[in-house]
């Protein structure tokens, strides 16, 4: 381990969780209802009319119909756009439409908040697709997102009634006074960094060097030519010319961030130098993605009447990412020991290796690399600043295990709150087996119905995970996109359906997967992993509500203190993860055991 790792970490968590109180009054604010000021107000109730919308509040059923209704006109919309772009403006590279099943996929991914990309952005999606299509559903999945969570905690708050709050008013507050005004400074802030902002065409720019590398000769049909022994012809090309990729990035990057989506305008995410060009919009962008996500933690403590219950959610996602990156940033700074083997110091017998560099930018190191993915993958943002695929076994397993929780340390921009708090009712419904009392939790009764719908949000992930996986190993077409055989292509292929029923888009990027099969499964997974969780969230926080507010007696578990945080971390652990400890048996950790031997 390193001190600018530790520097790093410390500065994030700092700023994280001192912005986590002011911003949380904020979104309290905004889920209250309370009016704005004059203007926005008179334009919130002028833009809610013209749409038909009423302000009258919704049961738990009418909120997801109206979730699944908008979702779905969202992804018939994104997919259209795809397949006509090459009719539509904005489309300088003049790109065609793309494919059926990579448009399928595409909604589904973009509607859904995972923002899973099988195909380069920058040589498939035109301006207008990106803007339009990609960059709006940032906006409105990471809105939704926010709503099911506001809707919960409704459930909490609330006694006696069956109403949770209206979708639609939500939806608009959420978008207009929080999402747009955070994106609109973090673009401009971006900006001053590097990140380009622009409309232009791809930009031919001469090298300072010219380039030169062999390759196959190739006739005027663009196949290759053979002599007469039948072997390919290889000529030298000298290459002099570069082609720049130009576009709207920083206004789609803070969105990507602060809504935890993750989905890059170029295929290297993250990565590339016109997204994230050094370490402070990096670290900008690591504290976007964990802002919201820390902010509403502290908006439910508020909305409950006791800031402790908040405190305490948020300290066990601090724990548990603090140590889950540090063992990344470790298995990383130690790297491969058959390469550390070959800097041994002649005159001491030691090790000289600088760890594990393969696949990462010289210009964020391993601390930064580390630390980012990690935060990415605890998130549903799903953005990378180095390839996973690169990454240690043990190092790899790290964001899997992150994403395997349920995408509950932090979270996705409202999914993770309401994840967190779906584990909070399962902690105290064991703490009310050991003492044999009814559970309760912040006032509310857990009753049967209750621990049905927290049982289907909580196995229902796994089950498309193991599933998924089982189906695309056996099957010829689900083994055909591996570039790697063995322990780590089965990782490959259990990450990618990690990443999609958590809704987190991040790859082990040495899969192939923009194929008809990998872009139908991944895609049924992105929308059960989202819906069939948000669904019986609902459900739970319309029976919540309905509920009377109970006062705290004698045998109720605190759960703001030490022993209910333990308690909960345990319960994560115990049930979130070990489902899938024999999975990682077959991939990364014998990887790990082969790299060793």
């Amino acid at each position: 381990m390193t001190p600018e790792f530790f520097a790093l970490l410390a500065a994030l968590l700092a700023v994280v969780v001192g912005a986590a109180r002011p911003l949380g009054r904020f979104f309290g604010w905004i889920m209250d209802g309370r009016p704005a000021w004059g203007p926005l107000a008179r334009l919130e109730d002028g833009l809610l009319r013209l749409c038909g919308v009423r302000r009258a509040e919704m049961s738990w059923r009418a909120y997801a119909v109206a979730l699944i209704v908008f979702s779905l006109l969202g992804t018939l919309l994104l997919y259209a756009l795809q397949r006509l772009q090459g009719w539509l403006p904005l489309n300088p590279q003049q790109f065609g439409a793309v494919s059926p099943d990579s448009s399928f996929n595409t909604a589904i991914s973009f509607v859904t908040n995972t923002n899973w990309q099988g195909y380069a952005g920058e040589s498939s999606m035109s301006n207008l697709t990106q803007m339009l299509g990609l960059a709006v559903q940032n906006f409105l999945s990471a809105a939704s997102g926010i709503a099911v969570a506001f809707a919960l905690i409704r459930g909490f708050a609330r006694h006696s009634t069956h109403d949770i709050g209206n979708f639609w008013v939500d939806l608009y507050r959420i978008t207009a006074y929080a999402l747009l005004p955070l994106s609109l400074l973090l673009a401009v802030a971006l900006v001053s960094q590097g990140v380009i902002q622009n409309f232009a065409a791809d930009m031919p720019v001469t090298t300072l060097q010219a380039t030169s590398y062999t390759a196959s000769k190739l006739d005027t049909a663009g196949k290759p030519v053979n002599d007469a022994a039948g072997q390919a012809v290889r000529q030298t090309v000298t290459v002099a010319q570069q082609t720049l990729p130009m576009g709207p990035v920083a206004s789609q990057e803070a969105i990507k961030q602060l809504g935890t989506n993750g989905g890059g305008f170029f295929n290297a995410n993250s990565a590339h130098p016109y997204e994230n060009p050094n370490a402070l919009s990096d670290f900008l962008e690591m504290v976007a993605v964990l802002l919201i996500p820390a902010a509403l933690v502290y908006t439910f403590g508020l909305a409950v009447g006791d800031t402790r219950q908040g405190w305490a959610l948020l300290a066990a996602m601090v724990l548990v990412f603090a140590v889950a990156v540090t063992g990344l940033a470790a298995a990383e700074q130690q790297g491969n020991p058959a390469i550390a083997a070959l800097g041994v110091n002649q005159a001491h017998g030691v090790l000289q290796s600088g760890g594990n560099m393969e696949g990462k930018e010289t210009r964020f190191g391993i601390a930064a690399s580390a630390l980012f993915d990690a935060v990415t993958t605890t998130t549903s943002c799903g953005a990378v600043n180095a390839m996973i695929d690169s990454f240690t076994p043990l190092g790899g397993l790290v964001p899997m295990v992150l994403m395997q929780l349920g995408e509950v340390v932090f979270g996705g921009v409202g999914s993770g709150l309401a994840g967190m708090l779906v584990f909070a009712l399962v902690a105290v419904f064991v703490g009310g087996l050991m003492i044999g009392r009814t559970p309760e939790y912040v006032g509310k009764k857990v009753e049967a119905f209750d621990m049905k719908m927290v049982s289907i949000a909580v196995l229902l992930m796994p089950a498309l995970v193991l599933l998924g996986t089982a189906l695309a190993v056996v099957v010829p077409a689900g083994l055909a996109g591996l570039a790697n055989p063995g322990a780590h292509g089965f990782s490959e292929i259990f990450y990618a359906f990690t990443s999609a029923a958590n809704n987190n888009g991040s790859a082990f990027a040495g899969l192939s997967a923009n194929t008809p099969f990998y872009n139908g499964w991944l895609g049924v997974a992105m929308l059960l992993g989202r819906f069939g969780v948000m669904v019986p969230t609902l459900a739970l926080a319309g029976s919540l509500a309905a509920k009377k507010r109970i006062p705290a007696g004698g045998g109720t578990l605190p759960t703001h203190g030490p022993l209910f945080i333990s308690l909960l971390i345990g319960v994560l652990l115990l049930v979130g993860a070990l489902n899938f400890f024999p999975a990682w048996g077959l991939g990364p950790i014998v990887e790990q055991l082969q790299l060793w031997t």
